[in-house]
């Protein structure tokens, strides 16, 4: 929920920033928190490890901004309905069962639906948000990479910090300095970034301690269920019922997904900040 209503908020400083000045602030911030919570040493690491967190930092980055990009075509549970199936795609892969292609083709008619074919949404939105998916599969991928070179958090502190360095010139660039710099849009950015990033990474954190790694799968798959009506509170964003449907698709999807690999035991992984 905090995550979701983060991305809400987010949405409303659009017109002030755009999506990518908003990107710029949450990852800035995000990376002055863990920074200064994690204080990872640089000492000691190796050229892979080094490798390793920098396409890590470049993807949380790229994953941010086209998912912010997203937002500012599509209605938040679309956009997140749609981001859902790169980690969905990846455990299908992963899966290699007769049920790993029921749940995808579940996915398939939920996107489907959500969007009338995906022509009641806007073509470049979907684009972005497809990309952001793709991403998301790639975080994936170098969170269990970077977890074997850095101990915790640190890996992720440094990704972030990277992806803050290379987001915050784009920002400069096609974003107005007096406005990205005013006190009030520096206090949202901070307040979203918290709201989005440090609030949600402690509460999993803690969650994953309390329960397995599969049923904080299923539960992190209830995200467009809850995008969608974070999206129609506080954004005032409506989805037909055949949209809704749709949602109702991928969830089902996600979550059968995951419990048709928990068969097979994985390490947990850290839920991406997007």
């Amino acid at each position: 929920m905090c995550q979701e209503v983060g991305a809400s908020l987010a949405v409303t400083l659009f017109p002030a920033v755009g999506p990518v000045g908003m990107v710029a602030l949450r990852l800035v911030f995000s990376a002055i928190v863990l920074l200064a919570i994690v204080r990872p040493r640089l000492r000691g690491r190796t050229p892979i490890a080094w490798r390793t967190v920098a396409g890590f930092g470049l993807v949380l980055g790229g994953m941010n901004v086209f998912f912010y990009l997203s937002l500012e075509r599509l209605p938040l549970g679309a956009a997140v309905t749609i981001e859902i199936l790169g980690p969905l795609t990846l455990s299908v892969l992963a899966g290699r069962r007769w049920l790993s292609a029921l749940w995808a083709g579940i996915a398939l008619v939920g996107v489907l639906l959500l969007g009338g074919g995906l022509a009641g949404l806007d073509p470049l939105g979907v684009v972005f948000a497809a990309a952001a998916a793709a991403l998301w599969a790639g975080y994936i991928l170098f969170s269990q990479s970077t977890g074997r070179h850095f101990a915790g958090v640190s890996g992720l502190a440094f990704a972030t910090a990277l992806a803050a360095l290379v987001t915050a010139p784009i920002a400069l660039a096609v974003t107005d300095h007096a406005t990205l710099f005013d006190p009030r849009i520096l206090v949202a950015g901070f307040a979203i970034a918290v709201l989005s990033s440090t609030i949600p990474y402690a509460l999993e954190l803690t969650a994953l301690r309390r329960m397995s790694a599969s049923a904080f799968a299923i539960l992190l798959a209830l995200a467009p269920a809850i995008a969608a009506g974070a999206g129609f509170v506080l954004l005032g964003q409506t989805l037909s019922p055949l949209s809704l449907i749709g949602i109702v698709c991928v969830v089902v999807a996600s979550a059968g997904a995951v419990r048709t690999g928990a068969r097979v035991p994985r390490p947990a992984l850290p839920p991406p900040i997007s």
